[in-house]
């Protein structure tokens, strides 16, 4: 119980203004396309050299925190994710705001966010030591099956069958392949020097959900987007609590899901929400909802992105071993300040390290209170006019595609995917599976060929990847993935006959 000797330090009233200027500024950030969490909180670290280095700490872990939180905003409201992290929050979150149900939205999502960050963080304080040796047990063969049992989910995410969400996922693992190999240094696909250095994941997020949003809009002219948005449904609060009380079986997996995903280093939070989203969808008896408004989308969703941000920490704080690509900005953090993190830093740095964590601990809480304060006046968002709401959101995809690399080629990127995009949606497809396949095909191709040579090297490939309990355990599971999904696919397609035969039944007689 050491953190609570250093909980008070929280409450001095440097450190707490630093932890509200970075909970608010990050919900603000989170909402603006293209700025990541990691680029939040890479962007605030020249803001930390003359702060003490627990109050740096504060500012940043406060950022990363509300920024993964924030993404749902833009999410929610217009359809573009605010982070990689937040793709399966706008499965179910758009379609409500379209109802004129965007406060609810914006409440359930910011509601289990704060659930899924307080028991990530209360896993960090308690179970560090336990935690980090158990992260250590992942090797390239046991990142493989996890990228692998991330593609099974492909099929049966938001698409209107199987084989098009497939197929979505597909196209998403090809365009992974564009640039140069890792490994080998082989160029692969660069027909234009836009993607010599490959595809990076947010222009074609902010493309991939954007620009078919913003060509829709623009076709409509002057009309609204649909007119159910005529009027927004105010939404109160404890509402929202009542449903949460209503899913906790969807705020369960979610935060279960975010928890296990987020002590793997090098996985990280959209892995964990469209996870946590199938498995929430495949284990609900009202799975033919998701996808048209259904909470329990939001709440797995948001509950599994923000509760991996406290395993994120856990190998970065004890292992010295970054678990997210925000961790590793964070770890400069600590480095800037001649802090090394590892076994001994809770022995050597304890008033820096229990603070840091406290701090994230009453972020979440706050960072929760300013949601749902700024959530019925984000709603109104969706009464703007297609007009107008075109023009805002093509110039914030091509200021956030920009402004990850101050490169125009993204911008290019960012275009032609979502153009293309377009016309794929005519035909049933979706953007979901085939940014997930963009994301998951590094991380695969990667530890493919990492445990390809450390197996030539030990033994023979074979048993290196299908041998080991941990391995036989994520194998079995990508089985039970796929064979779900596909016998999911064949009991719609038997209830879909059933029902045009009575149809036609009905119309003869």
């Amino acid at each position: 119980m050491e953190f609570l000797a250093y909980f008070g330090d929280v409450f001095v009233p440097v450190n707490f203004g630093l932890l509200l200027l970075g909970t608010i500024g990050g919900l603000i950030l989170g909402a603006t396309p293209g700025l990541s969490p990691t680029m939040a909180v890479a962007l605030l670290i020249p803001f930390t050299f003359r702060l003490e280095p627990a109050q740096g700490l504060i500012l940043l872990g406060a950022a990363y925190t509300s920024t993964v939180a924030g993404g749902a905003v833009s999410a929610i409201l217009l359809k573009i994710p605010g982070a990689p992290a937040n793709i399966a929050t706008t499965l179910d979150g758009h379609t409500m705001a379209r109802k004129g149900q965007g406060a609810r939205a914006l409440h359930l999502s910011f509601l289990s966010s704060a659930v899924g960050g307080v028991f990530g963080v209360l896993l960090l304080i308690f179970l560090t030591p336990v935690l980090a040796q158990w992260a250590l047990a992942f090797g390239p063969s046991h990142l493989f099956w996890l990228a692998i049992l991330g593609v099974t989910v492909i099929g049966s995410l938001d698409s209107s069958s199987v084989v098009k969400g497939l197929l979505s996922g597909c196209i998403g693992l090809w365009l992974a392949t564009i640039g140069f190999d890792d490994i080998m240094g082989a160029q692969r696909f660069i027909f234009h020097p836009s993607v010599s250095g490959g595809i990076n994941v947010i222009p074609a997020l902010i493309g991939l959900f954007a620009i078919p949003q913003v060509i829709t809009m623009f076709a409509k002219g002057r009309q609204r987007l649909d007119a159910e948005v005529l009027s927004v449904e105010r939404h109160p609060v404890g509402q929202a609590v009542r449903e949460m009380g209503r899913r906790t079986r969807a705020l369960s997996i979610g935060t279960l899901t975010g928890s296990v995903i987020g002590l793997i280093p090098g996985v990280g939070g959209q892995i964990a929400g469209l996870v946590a989203y199938d498995q929430s969808k495949k284990l609900s008896p009202e799975r033919e909802k998701f996808g048209t408004g259904h909470s329990e989308g939001i709440i797995a969703a948001e509950s599994a992105n923000n509760a991996m941000v406290g395993p994120s920490l856990v190998p970065l704080l004890t292992l010295s071993i970054p678990g997210s690509p925000t961790a590793a900005v964070l770890l400069g953090g600590l480095l800037i300040h001649g802090i090394f993190p590892g076994s001994d830093l809770f022995d050597n740095h304890p008033q820096v390290a229990w603070t840091f964590i406290n701090s994230m601990l009453i972020g979440q809480i706050l960072m929760c209170l300013f949601g749902l304060y700024v959530a019925g006046l984000a709603a109104r968002v969706a009464q703007v006019p297609n007009a107008v709401m075109a023009a805002v959101v093509l110039g914030l995809a091509v200021f956030g595609s920009y402004s990850v690399q101050n490169s125009m080629g993204d911008v290019y990127v960012m275009m032609t995917l979502g153009t293309g995009m377009y016309f794929l949606e005519r035909f049933g497809f979706s953007a979901a599976p085939l940014v997930l396949g963009l994301i998951l095909g590094p991380i695969a191709e990667a530890n493919f060929i990492q445990g390809s040579m450390i197996a030539t090297a030990t033994s023979s490939v074979g048993l290196y990847f299908f041998t080991g309990a941990l391995n036989l355990l994520l194998i079995g599971l990508v089985l039970v993935s796929v064979g779900y999904s596909a016998w999911m696919e064949i009991m719609s397609r038997r209830y879909t006959t059933k029902d045009d035969a009575i149809e036609k039944e009905e119309a003869l007689s």
